[in-house]
């Protein structure tokens, strides 16, 4: 067995989940790179009645699950492998007639973990997969039988909490028929309003600069929120109260009505929206972002001791370079040349365009990955691995970012039109990543750039310098091309000839 792999067990309420990661050391740090998941729907705390014990079919369940599991990590090293059970194994009153019967099966010890240290590895889960920040992150992970919230900064924790509230035991307590009422919705957020007031205070005087929701409900609630127009970007309050009065109106999850969401999850949708909506609503949060990761990540990073505090996308895109054949020089053209482009543009000096800039380096960096698949059409085959490979350090709104600017950086701009990336700030960053590709064409360096860009209120203006483009009929050609492309899209370019820039 390859001794660079790792193996995390996480054995929740409503999921059993396995993750294996190798471990890559590159200039003395180590990465972690998934190579193998599984994650099955197992609802373990569903019909535990007021005896709280684990139901005879979940038990069942289960041990079919796990069985499943054995086979994909038979042969490591049991210190390779760490298998953990979370809050209906804490409550359960039969866990020590189950647990035995379990551990069979997975053939590999289990560890029934605390709420906190739950808690302490969902941060580090989500945080080790997250780009730094000196901010306080505020993180909310709603499984199936308790809510884990904590806020930190780096990689500390500093608050920690695990409430006993998750969407299959709220299910069961307001949703056991299937039918979704507005009284039963409310009675379910009061339920969880009420769990939630014994830190409110607390959390909210630590405050956080931003905030993230992992694991399935966080996940599903954000894909149809998307899907479904109700959010531009990523989860609000507003976006969730539209869903609510949907899933009112139709009195039960009807699933083909609602894009985004699986199947597995629709049972247990209301229930984890309206634990959400009273986090919402008890924390005052504006908007939450999708955090990767979660507790089998933290669990997976527990092992490995990892400590780091590089950003782990710079090292990515390194990596990535490497595996794909990069040529340096070219990248370096580009990269350079865009990156002063986009400092022509004068942008307001926010977290915004710092992200945009890093973006935009990163995307030239990597803007010619697909030449290793195929040279036709190689910004197609770009965009879709830095879309759907395995990046540790980026999330998928990073992802989303690199493959909309590596799929616009030449041709038409209508291909873009289906992605969610787009706003005015996004499309400025891509006319510097085309403009620069276009210059360096000829993979040549050039002494003094002859191009410079500015910002306007609906588009940009682009300064030529006029003795370099009369000269380059192809350049010019292709200037043209640019501002035609661009109309098309409802973005205004102007392209002006200088004498001087």
């Amino acid at each position: 067995m390859d001794q660079h792999l790792l193996a995390a067990v996480d054995l929740g309420s409503n999921s059993f989940r396995l993750s294996i990661g190798r471990v890559e050391q590159h200039n003395g740090h180590a990465q972690i790179y998934a190579i193998d998941r599984l994650n099955e729907s197992v609802r373990l705390a569903a019909d535990m009645g007021p005896d709280r014990a684990i139901h005879p079919d979940a038990v069942k369940r289960a041990i079919t699950i796990l069985q499943r599991f054995n086979e994909r990590i038979q042969g490591f090293h049991p210190n390779r492998v760490r298998a953990v059970a979370t809050n209906t194994f804490r409550v359960a009153s039969n866990r020590d007639l189950i647990l035995p019967i379990a551990e069979a099966a997975l053939g590999f010890p289990i560890e029934v973990i605390s709420g906190y240290e739950e808690a302490r590895l969902i941060y580090a889960g989500i945080n080790n997969e997250l780009p730094p920040s000196s901010g306080k992150r505020l993180m909310v992970d709603i499984g199936g039988g308790s809510t884990e919230l904590i806020i930190g900064r780096n990689n500390q924790p500093a608050l920690l909490s695990s409430l006993p509230m998750g969407c299959v035991s709220y299910t069961d307590r307001f949703f056991g028929t299937g039918l979704i009422t507005e009284n039963r919705m409310n009675q379910a957020i009061l339920a969880a309003r009420r769990e939630l007031e014994v830190i409110a205070q607390q959390y909210r005087k630590s405050g956080w600069q931003q905030a993230y929701g992992s694991s399935g409900t966080a996940k599903g609630i954000e894909a149809i929120l998307l899907e479904m127009g109700f959010s531009e970007r990523g989860i609000t309050l507003e976006g969730m109260n539209l869903l609510r009065k949907k899933l009112v109106r139709d009195k039960k999850v009807i699933p083909h009505e609602l894009p985004g969401i699986k199947t597995h999850r629709a049972p247990v949708l209301a229930a984890g929206l309206a634990i959400m909506i009273a986090v919402f609503e008890e924390l005052k949060i504006n908007t939450m972002q999708r955090g990767e990761g979660a507790l089998r990540m933290g669990v997976l990073y527990d092992l490995l001791g990892r400590d780091s505090n590089r950003d782990k996308r710079a090292e990515t895109v390194i990596q990535l370079s490497k595996r794909y054949h990069i040529d340096q020089a070219q990248a370096l053209r580009v990269k350079q040349t865009a990156l002063r482009l986009f400092q022509d543009l004068q942008l307001k000096n926010t977290t915004e365009t710092k992200e945009l800039e890093t973006a935009l380096g990163w995307a030239a960096d990597l803007h010619e990955v697909g030449l290793s698949i195929a040279h036709s059409d190689y910004h197609k085959h770009t965009a879709y691995v830095l879309g759907h490979a395995d990046m540790p350090g980026f999330s998928k709104d990073d992802q989303a970012l690199l493959a909309f600017l590596t799929l616009g950086q030449q041709g038409k701009l209508e291909k873009l039109r289906h992605l969610h990336q787009g706003q005015r700030l996004e499309w400025l960053t891509l006319l510097c990543l085309r403009l620069s590709a276009m210059l360096m064409r000829r993979r040549e360096d050039l002494d003094n750039l002859p191009l410079r860009v500015e910002a306007s209120p609906h588009g940009a203006t682009i300064y030529a310098e006029k003795n370099w483009i009369t000269t380059r009929p192809l350049s010019e050609y292709s200037l043209r091309t640019e501002q035609s492309e661009w109309a098309k899209a409802d973005f205004r370019i102007r392209l002006v000839y200088t004498k001087r820039l």
